[in-house]
């Protein structure tokens, strides 16, 4: 990597961010979707900034268990700390530690890189919640070991506790709608739901906004689809959307790619073309105002199939863009972009298709939340 590094920081020049590192990372063996994840989570900045923070405050504590978040925050630390600017760090302990905790991600098979950031993320989020747990089971315990004597078992009076928000759902999640009006008595059921990404269905030749536009669409439940209305009482005809409620600050997209096709009884890539701007607005999807977006991560799948292939990851930092591929990082300009938006045609030589992408809010509202 040292022509490699040395390339890079030829190319940035006078330009090379202060403090910056840009860091490739090595593959063991089709650990791309982790690589690829891995470098999109690094320069969202929220998130690699709460990362170095629980670093820092474990650091002081002394030793903490060994796990997924643990690793995570390490590599990160390793990865700012380096007196070199560019080069390529093993993240061997943390693609250990993934494949300790799960099965499916064991062994040299090609695994899917949306699958593998929510596992991530949820790994985050219950070890924050573990750790939680035990800060505030100890808490309890010596203050009704010292107001009450031993403990009946009873805690806050028997009242349920509610779940805990930790950074990673500041950051990542947001709250959907489901809304169901009924057609007869025009009664709405609305029922809420959180999530870390949104999954959207894709179509040849179209743009997030037009996704984003369809997965907020009303549908009619009819038929075999009759909506139970606790009002009537009985089966009825209705209309159903889901709406945003709370955008997230940081919104993940993650583009429907791989289809299962039953006359092929096998899943294939939809290479279509799918535009995704720089700069997004959320409308007419959502309650309160509209909120922008902007681009910031693109984690990009290169091959034909599901089951094959690679994947490399452009993000944004300091006002240029940057290509990553496993131990590789070199430049690329801004129009570049969109040649990973897809192709037009269904049979095409371009194979590398935007596949999940990081915008993050830049609109007044974020800083109030």
């Amino acid at each position: 990597m040292g022509v490699a590094g040395s390339k890079l920081e030829k190319a940035l020049g006078d330009h090379f961010p202060e403090g910056e590192r840009y860091f490739g990372f090595e593959n063991f063996g089709n650990t791309c979707y982790c690589n690829s994840v891995l470098q999109a989570l690094y320069f969202c900045v929220p998130f690699r900034e709460q990362l170095l923070e629980y670093y820092l405050k474990n650091k002081k504590q002394g030793e903490v268990d060994e796990n997924i978040l643990s690793c995570l925050a390490e590599l990160f630390s390793q990865i700012t700390s380096q007196k070199k600017k560019t080069g390529v760090i093993a993240p061997k302990r943390l693609v250990q530690r993934v494949w300790k905790e799960n099965e499916v991600f064991r062994g040299c098979m090609h695994q899917d890189a949306h699958e593998f950031l929510n596992f991530l993320l949820n790994q985050l989020v219950d070890a924050l919640e573990k750790e939680s747990h035990k800060v505030t089971s100890g808490i309890q315990t010596s203050v009704e070991g010292v107001l009450n004597g031993p403990s009946n078992g009873q805690i806050n009076g028997g009242v349920k506790k509610e779940p805990l928000v930790t950074w990673v759902h500041k950051i990542f999640q947001g709250i959907l709608t489901n809304e169901t009006k009924c057609l007869r008595c025009e009664t709405v059921t609305a029922r809420d739901e959180t999530f870390f990404d949104l999954s959207l269905d894709i179509e040849q030749n179209s743009s997030i906004t037009s996704c984003l536009k369809n997965f907020s669409s009303t549908e009619t439940l009819n038929a075999n689809d009759k909506f139970f209305c606790d009002k009537c009482c009985s089966l009825q005809e209705a209309q159903k959307r889901m709406k945003i409620k709370k955008p997230p600050r940081i919104l993940v997209i993650h583009l429907k790619r791989f289809k299962f096709m039953e006359q092929l009884n096998r899943h294939k890539k939809l290479s279509y073309r799918v535009v995704f701007p720089l700069e997004l607005k959320l409308s007419n999807s959502m309650e309160d105002a509209d909120s922008e977006y902007s681009l910031f991560a693109v984690v990009v799948h290169v091959g034909s199939g599901p089951n094959h292939g690679h994947y490399v990851s452009i993000v944004k930092s300091h006002n240029h863009w940057l290509f990553f591929d496993d131990e590789s990082v070199e430049t690329i300009e801004e129009s570049a972009i969109q040649t990973f938006f897809g192709s037009a045609q269904e049979y095409s030589s371009n194979t590398d298709h935007g596949y999940i992408l990081f915008y993050e809010r830049i609109t007044a509202a974020d800083s109030k939340s």
